[in-house]
């Protein structure tokens, strides 16, 4: 359980500090918030799901941990895909800050969860 922890506190960190640079980084009215509050829920959430996922199937046989995490990966990015075409049709919210914050934040988070998987694999090791 605790790498789950520890990656939940620099999600939460990143999180904070992304949002400070946000909010206070960028001249006040140049971006629409909401658009970027929309991405970044949309990438956390992409980013925990995976990093559970991989939790779930680190343990499990070889067979069954491709298939979670590859499968997973498949899934969270056809539904990524799907709520983004939608937000885009519909009109949701301002585009050109939701996708620029969109690919920014999901650059960022991606490499958050890769390095988590590091980790999590660097403390399985040492205990086998």
């Amino acid at each position: 359980m605790k790498p789950l922890f520890d990656f939940l506190i620099k999600l939460c960190i990143l999180s904070v500090i992304l949002w400070a640079v946000i909010y206070w980084g960028i001249a006040p009215g140049s971006i629409d918030l909401q658009a970027v509050f929309v991405a970044w829920v949309m990438v956390v959430a992409n980013t925990l799901a995976g990093y559970l996922l991989f939790e779930y199937a680190i343990d499990r046989e070889s067979s069954v941990f491709t298939t979670v995490v590859f499968g997973g990966l498949a899934l969270r990015l056809l539904l990524l895909m799907a709520l983004v075409a939608l937000i885009l049709i519909r009109n949701f919210v301002a585009v050109y800050d939701f996708v620029l914050s969109f690919f920014a934040f999901y650059c960022i988070y991606v490499i958050v969860e890769i390095l988590g998987y590091q980790k999590k694999n660097k403390q399985k090791k040492n205990v086998a």
